[in-house]
Order: structure tokens, then C-alpha cells, then sequence
């Protein structure tokens, strides 16, 4: 067997966890055994999934192969994008500048707050009567 070198990582957002690897190929998606538009049918977040090859211009030089779970498609999206930021990082550490600048190895911290005892949500009170 020839070169078949691949970059395995991890990216997560909300409740979404992306296990992405990355091969030298010819540029096709495969996203839970299904094509890029199949799984990401809006143009945005397709978009934004690959926004990492866009600023690396590596477009069409890795094959990329994501299982990908729980979340809903734009936090789905959003944990691809970190996972293949982070695995063109193994790539090539030079990398890191460019994608630093875009902003596309920060986790996004924000996760859905516990709903609490007694209040119909996280924050929210019920109604409140004087009488």
C-alpha cells in the first residue's frame, strides 16, 4: 500500500460531537455515508463546514470523511468545521496562522443553560400575582 496517510480530530459545538478524518485525495465529502449537500442541504452551512479548506486553499486536495452526532445541522455543521480546522492543523502546523485569523480553531463555549426547579425554564419565572 502506497501513502495512505490520514488526520484523524475531533470537533464539538452545542450538543454536536464530529469525528472528521482527513485523506489526500481528490476533494469529495462524505458525511454519515451521505454527500455534503445530502446531509447540510442549506448553502451557508455548507459553507461554513468547509470554511477551513477555504482558508488554507486546500480546497480539493484532502477527502474528508465525518461521522457526525447529536445537535441540530448548524450546530452540526459548526463542530465539522472545527474538526477539520483542527485536523489540517496535523496536516500542517503552518497552518495555524490563517486559521487562527479566521477564527476557526476557537471552540465555541456556549452550551444550552439547565432548566432549574421550580421555573418553567432556564431563567424564567411564572407569572407573578400580587393577589
Amino acid at each position: 500500500m502506497a501513502n495512505t496517510e490520514q488526520f484523524h480530530a475531533i470537533g464539538r459545538r452545542k450538543t454536536s460531537v464530529a469525528r472528521v478524518y482527513l485523506r489526500p485525495g481528490n476533494g469529495t465529502w462524505e458525511v454519515n455515508g451521505r454527500t455534503l449537500e445530502a446531509h447540510l442541504p442549506r448553502h451557508v452551512l455548507r459553507q461554513s463546514a468547509s470554511r477551513p479548506l477555504v482558508a488554507t486553499e486546500t480546497e480539493g486536495q484532502y477527502d474528508v470523511k465525518v461521522t457526525v452526532n447529536g445537535g441540530g445541522v448548524r450546530g452540526q455543521a459548526d463542530a465539522i468545521r472545527l474538526g477539520i480546522a483542527r485536523a489540517l492543523l496535523k496536516v500542517n502546523e503552518e497552518f495555524r496562522g490563517r486559521l487562527r485569523a479566521e477564527g476557526l480553531l476557537t471552540r465555541d463555549p456556549r452550551e444550552v443553560e439547565r432548566k432549574k426547579p421550580g421555573r418553567p425554564g432556564a431563567r424564567k419565572r411564572f407569572q407573578f400575582s400580587k393577589r
